[in-house]
Parts: structure tokens; sequence; C-alpha cells
């Protein structure tokens, strides 16, 4: 209702700016109101105006208005967004934008056209700050290493960008990704964006005791994290609030930052390779330095509980390694050797098939 009224209203104001505009051109038409000839007035110029100013306000306006203070109410976020590098980058944009507009307005003498030369002037100047500063937002990153970091642009900036890697919320909470840290095999910084930092906390704060613990277990990992010098550490104040999902708000920050994404998520992923983000993933790594076992080897194991087929008996190594031994339910918490009879690698890790060794 509130906007039926506010389009009304514009288009009265535009009703009577379009028949001011007839007049002020000097196209009006002489209509005598006191003879009231109404029939004549509905076909002159001053009514047509009125109609256009009209349909003008009432749909055109009321359009820009509201794009206007959606723009608005939109800026205080943006502006949170914005590094000071990004700030001196748009400006550069800006300016060097200015400085090609004046150079064609120069060139072409722009200025000495009859008529239009003001307006071309003005129209010419603010298409190329607009390109200016396009070009600065998106390749900010690229503009930055040449007039700041000029060595490392041209000589490991490709390497540069592939060392970042994003952290998302559950690598956080496994806790894995510090012990790898602390050996020194991840390198390049580490960024936390701040809406994975939000997850985290929201978990911590959850009514579900186990959620809460994890949360919490998280959050402390991510402060030891911090205080260790030799991680670096970064908490990149980021938020995609047209994207509803952490993991596509993740998979988006990847391809913006040319970055990497840690995880130990199976569908994240799957995600991010189908969108050419490179993933490292936490649980492939313990899979791969797991110790390597060939058939026919023999290994100490004991058989703690019952197989889900006849006679089978399951057990674990130090790794976690799950061991299937036949006919292991005749040994059923006892320590036994066993002799590899093959290897399975699953999404889910690596299960071993034994047979209990009867010559040992």
């Amino acid at each position: 209702m509130l906007k039926k009224i506010v389009k009304i209203i514009l288009g009265l104001i535009g009703a009577v700016i379009g028949y001011n505009s007839i007049v002020m051109l000097g196209v009006a038409e002489k209509i005598d109101f006191s003879t009231s000839n109404i029939g004549r007035f509905l076909i002159s110029k001053q009514f047509i105006g009125i109609i256009i100013g009209a349909i003008i306000g009432y749909f055109l306006i009321f359009f820009l208005l509201e794009k206007l203070l959606d723009l608005i109410l939109n800026f205080d976020y943006k502006l949170k967004e914005l590094s000071w590098k990004k700030i001196i980058i748009s400006f550069l944009g800006i300016i060097i934008g200015l400085i090609f507009g004046s150079l064609i307005n120069l060139a072409f003498s722009i200025s000495s056209i009859p008529g239009l030369g003001l307006s071309l002037q003005i129209l010419i100047n603010v298409i190329f700050i607009y390109l200016g500063l396009t070009l600065a937002i998106y390749k900010f990153n690229d503009i930055f290493d040449l007039l700041f970091e000029n060595k490392k642009f041209f000589s490991s900036n490709k390497n540069k960008d592939l060392t970042k890697k994003i952290l998302d919320t559950s690598v956080i909470i496994d806790g894995r990704i510090y012990d790898i840290c602390q050996t020194g095999f991840v390198e390049g910084k580490l960024m936390i964006p701040e809406f994975v930092l939000e997850e985290l906390r929201h978990i911590a704060d959850s009514s579900d005791g186990l959620k809460r613990n994890r949360g919490r277990r998280g959050l402390d990992i991510l402060k030891k994290m911090q205080k260790d010098n030799r991680i670096d550490v970064d908490i990149v104040a980021k938020n995609y609030e047209d994207i509803p999902e952490v993991d596509s708000k993740l998979v988006k920050m990847a391809q913006e930052y040319k970055a990497k994404i840690v995880t130990n998520d199976f569908n994240l992923n799957k995600v991010s390779e189908l969108q050419g983000v490179f993933v490292l993933n936490i649980n492939e790594l313990a899979n791969a330095v797991k110790p390597v076992v060939l058939p026919g080897e023999e290994m100490d194991v004991k058989v703690i509980k019952e197989g889900k087929e006849d006679r089978q008996g399951i057990g674990y190594l130090d790794d976690g390694t799950m061991i299937v031994v036949d006919n292991g339910v005749e040994y059923m918490d006892e320590d036994i050797v066993v002799m590899v009879t093959s290897i399975l690698q699953t999404a889910a890790g690596r299960m071993i098939f034994a047979k209990p060794n009867t010559n040992s």
C-alpha cells in the first residue's frame, strides 16, 4: 500500500515537471480555458507532457529511488569489506581513468564541437573513470603486487598465490591441521574467513553438548595457531551475503583469492573439484602417510569385535586402520600374528584383510 502511495506522489510530481518542461522549452500551445475547450487541451503538447511525466515519475523514478535506497542500505556493509589496500588501488584506477579521458578530450579537441562539446567531455571522462575503477577492483591483487611487491610479482607471484590456503570449519574442529603446521609441511598463509569463524562460534554456543564441545575445541585450536609464530594465520573479513551456503562461500573465496581449500569434508572436496578449486583433504593426507603393507607380510593385531561376515574378526592398527581377520572370532580379545592377504583402498580409508598365521 505504501509503495502505491509513493508511486502516485511521484507520478503527480512527474506530471507537474512534464507540464513545466513543455512550457520552458517554448513549445506550449495557447489554450483559452475560459471557453472550457477541454478537448483541445487533451490533444495539446502540455497534456502530452503531463502524461509522459506522470508515467516516468510513476515507474522510472520510483524504480531508480528504490535502487538508490538499496545502494545506500548496502553501502555500510560493503564499506566494512574494503581494506585500505583496495581503497588505494581504487583511487589510483579512478585517477588513471580520468587522465586517459582528459587525453582523449585533448587529442580529438572534443571541447570544440559546437553544442555537444561539454557533454561529450563529461561522458568520456565518466566512461574512462568507470573503466579504471572496474579494472582496479577486478585486478586488485595483480596491481598491488606490481606496485608494492615488484620482485614477487615477476618471480614467484604464481607460487605465492598457490600457497594461500583457506581453512573450513570441519578441519579447524578436527585439530590435526595444527599438528601438521607444527611439522612444517604446510607453508604459506592460512586464511580463516569471517563466515567460517562465525559458524564456529555458532557451534560453540549450541545447546547440544557434543556440538558445543566440538565448537569450543575448534576455537581453542584456532587460538593456539594464532599464538604460534611459525604459523601465518589471517582472519579475513569476507562474507558473501548473496550466497547462503558456507561451502559455496568457501569455493567463491578460493576462486577470488586463487587459493586452496583445506578440509576433511568429502562433499566439499567433490564440489570444489567440480568448480576447479584445488583441495587439500586432511583425511587423504592421513591415508597417504599410513605405513605401507603388502600381501604376505605379517603383523600383530588384537581382535576386538566380530565382523559383518560369518566368523570374521575385526582389529585396528595404532593409526586407526581396520584389519579384517578371517576366522578371527576364534581369537576374540587375543593378540595374534596375522598374514596380510589383500588391501582395499576406499574413500573412507584403507582396509586390510588378513588371516591368522598358524605357523607362528
